[in-house]
């Protein structure tokens, strides 16, 4: 490991090197790709060389208890050796986790997929509860939001909507939202104030590009037709809502948000190249089937992996047992502590797999 890290260390010192020459900043395409490998290096790098600043002191530490004659001074010394100790020990550990591989679809953006489950109208309106989640979570994040396709309730419920995410590691901070996301609370419509149980699933897929999967023309089958719903003059009366049908899966996809045609299809196969993407993904994932079990979030969506309690105004996912009494501030987007959570838990799940 520490071999490993010496040689992180030396690269990341040419590079620093490189990057601040002229000649390097000229060519604009290779010095970005040598600033993001920078980058990539720059946390493992900080965290080495605090822990050879550790080890530096805890030699000059034992120096001092060897030497010391007043016994007081060498009291305080290894007191300080054993603090320094421990806090060694601990940057190991985050030493080791940083060193793990990174997962390739970290910093693709992501298609985001959000559905009603059991519970009427209720789970609807959750979905949109959800969906405004994610919307606040996006806007902190400096990430850009489009809805691709939606279909909602008279009551503002959310039954499906798909939603791109962009922005740096988008996939990396959401891809352990899928899953069922079960809320209890008093709905609404229930005039006796009883508690009700409903539920809403959420897939996160990576967003996928023409590169990461072919798609034959002769394999795909488009079908355009009116829109329908609530929306403003393009809904049913002119074919601009279109339905992609990819054959050798079956799966179908439809977007009817926008008034043009084109726009509805490019959207459509933006969400077709995803999940297809994901089934491949998935399919190389079960040739590892008892790794997949044991990770933090296998992305199945039939996985209860959160509940929103608003009688106790707490949230509480149930992969890695940690409650936040924070409801209303997690609804408005402020997830990065569960989120956090959830990232560590997988990188230390992953580091036991590997050892």
């Amino acid at each position: 490991m520490f071999e490993k890290l010496r040689a992180l260390k030396e690269r990341y010192n040419e590079l620093s090197e490189e990057i601040a020459k002229p000649e390097i900043i000229a060519n604009q395409e290779y010095w970005r790709k040598l600033m993001k490998e920078h980058a990539e290096l720059e946390e493992v790098v900080a965290k080495y060389e605090e822990y050879l600043q550790v080890q530096q002191e805890i030699e000059s530490l034992e120096e001092m208890i060897d030497q010391e004659e007043e016994e007081e001074l060498r009291w305080m010394a290894e007191e300080e050796y054993a603090s320094e100790k421990k806090k060694l020990e601990t940057l190991i550990e985050e030493l080791k986790v940083l060193l793990i591989p990174k997962d390739p679809n970290d910093e693709k953006n992501v298609i985001l997929e959000i559905r009603a489950g059991t519970g009427g109208e209720e789970a609807a309106l959750f979905g949109s509860d959800l969906l405004r989640m994610y919307m606040r979570y996006a806007e902190r994040h400096g990430f850009l939001m489009e809805i691709l396709s939606s279909n909602y309730t008279e009551l503002g419920g959310v039954k499906e909507v798909i939603i791109s995410v962009s922005g740096k590691n988008a996939f990396s901070r959401l891809k352990y939202e899928s899953g069922v996301h079960r809320v209890q609370r008093v709905p609404e419509t229930e005039t006796q104030g009883r508690i009700h149980t409903s539920a809403a699933t959420v897939a996160v897929l990576p967003e996928a590009e023409e590169v990461d999967v072919h798609i034959e023309p002769n394999d795909v089958r488009i079908d355009v037709f009116h829109a329908s719903g609530h929306g403003g003059q393009s809904v049913n009366t002119t074919d601009s809502a279109v339905r992609v049908t990819h054959l050798p899966t079956g799966l179908i996809v439809t977007c009817q948000d926008e008034k043009s045609q084109l726009k509805n299809k490019e959207k459509a196969m933006k969400v077709l190249y995803s999940r297809l993407y994901d089934m491949t993904k998935k399919a190389a994932e079960e040739e590892h089937a008892q790794s997949r079990r044991n990770q933090i979030g296998s992305g199945d969506r039939s996985e209860r992996i959160r509940t929103y309690n608003f009688p106790q105004g707490r949230v509480t996912d149930h992969r890695i047992g940690l409650t936040l009494y924070k409801l209303e501030a997690f609804l408005d987007g402020d997830m990065d502590e569960l989120i956090d959570a959830l990232i560590y838990a997988g990188k230390e799940m992953h580091l036991k797999e590997t050892q």
